[in-house]
C-alpha cells in the first residue's frame, strides 16, 4: 500500500514537471531568440551561437517606420484608462444587480446573458461607423471607449462573488444607520479584493492582446498603433527575416508590465481570500 502511494506520488510529480517544461519552453525560446545575433526567422537550434542587445536597442532607437516606444506608451495609456473605467463599471453593475431589487432586473440579467454569447467583433463594423460619424476613428480615446463600453456586460463573475457575501452584514450596517453607498464602500469593497483584482487584471490585459478592433479603428495611422498592431506590422514578407528577433524582443518587453502588475496585485488577491468576510 505504501509503495503504491509512493509510485502514484512519483507519477504526479513527473507529470507536473513535464507540464512545467512544456509551459516554460516557449517562453524560454522567445527570450533566447530575442538575444540571437544570427539572422533568419527560423534556425535549427535553440540556444543562440552569439548573443546581442541590438534588437532591444533597435526597438528603442526611435525608428520612424517602427516607433515601438510610441506604441508601447499608447498601449499603456489605453490599458490604464480602460482598466480604471472597466473595473469601476463592472464592480458597480455587479453590486447593484446582486444587492438591489428593482423592476426588470431579471429581464436585464437574461438579456445580458444572451448578449454575452455573441463575440464582440460581430459589432465591429457598426462600432467603426459610429466612431467615424463622431470623428473619433484613429484615436486612442476611441480604443478606451470600446474596451470600457463592454464592461457593463462583463459583470456576471463579479455578481456571483457579491452573492456569496452574507446579506446579514448589509442588514446589520443598515440597522446602525449606514446608507447603501456606505455599505458598498466600507463593507463590500474591502471584502471584494479578489474579484476587484481579477477584473482589473482582465481589463488591463485586453488592450495588450487585442488586435482586431485596434487594427480596424487605427487604419494606417502608425503613430497611434498599439503594440499588437505594431509588432504585427514588422512581420511583412520583406522584413520577416531581418526583424524577427526584434519582434521577439518586443514580445518580451510587452510581457513585463502584465507580469509586474500580476505580481504586485497577487498579495491583495491572497489577502482577500484568506482574510475572511466575517470577523467577530
Amino acid at each position: 500500500m505504501e509503495k503504491s502511494r509512493k509510485n502514484t506520488k512519483f507519477l504526479i510529480y513527473a507529470l507536473l514537471i513535464a507540464l512545467a517544461i512544456l509551459w516554460v519552453f516557449p517562453i524560454l525560446w522567445i527570450v533566447l531568440t530575442s538575444f540571437r545575433e544570427e539572422g533568419g526567422q527560423f534556425v535549427s537550434y535553440i540556444i543562440p551561437k552569439h548573443f546581442t542587445l541590438e534588437h532591444y536597442k533597435f526597438l528603442f532607437s526611435g525608428s520612424s517606420s517602427f516607433p515601438f516606444l510610441r506604441w508601447f506608451m499608447n498601449t499603456l495609456i489605453v490599458s490604464i484608462a480602460s482598466c480604471l473605467l472597466s473595473t469601476a463599471i463592472t464592480i458597480s453593475m455587479a453590486y447593484v444587480l446582486s444587492r438591489l431589487r428593482f423592476r426588470f432586473r431579471k429581464s436585464f440579467l437574461k438579456i445580458a446573458l444572451v448578449l454575452n454569447m455573441f463575440p464582440g467583433f460581430m459589432s465591429m463594423i457598426a462600432v467603426y461607423y459610429i466612431l467615424k460619424a463622431l470623428n473619433l476613428t484613429q484615436s486612442l480615446f476611441a480604443l478606451v471607449l470600446i474596451y470600457s463600453s463592454g464592461a457593463a456586460l462583463a459583470f456576471y463573475i463579479a455578481k456571483g462573488f457579491f452573492d456569496t457575501i452574507p446579506h446579514s452584514l448589509d442588514e446589520s450596517a443598515m440597522i446602525d444607520g449606514a446608507t447603501k453607498f456606505q455599505i458598498f464602500t466600507k463593507i463590500t469593497l474591502p471584502l471584494s479584493k479578489p474579484i476587484i483584482v481579477y477584473t482589473a487584471l482582465q481589463a488591463f490585459m485586453s488592450p495588450w492582446m487585442d488586435f482586431i478592433f485596434a487594427r480596424v479603428i487605427m487604419g494606417d495611422k502608425v503613430e497611434n498603433y498599439t503594440v499588437a498592431i505594431g509588432l504585427y506590422s514588422m512581420m511583412t514578407r520583406d522584413n520577416a527575416d531581418n526583424l524577427y528577433m526584434a519582434f521577439t524582443a518586443g514580445c518580451v518587453i510587452i510581457a513585463i508590465p502584465i507580469t509586474m502588475l500580476f505580481i504586485f496585485l497577487q498579495k491583495y488577491y491572497v489577502e482577500g481570500i484568506t482574510g475572511g468576510s466575517v470577523k467577530g
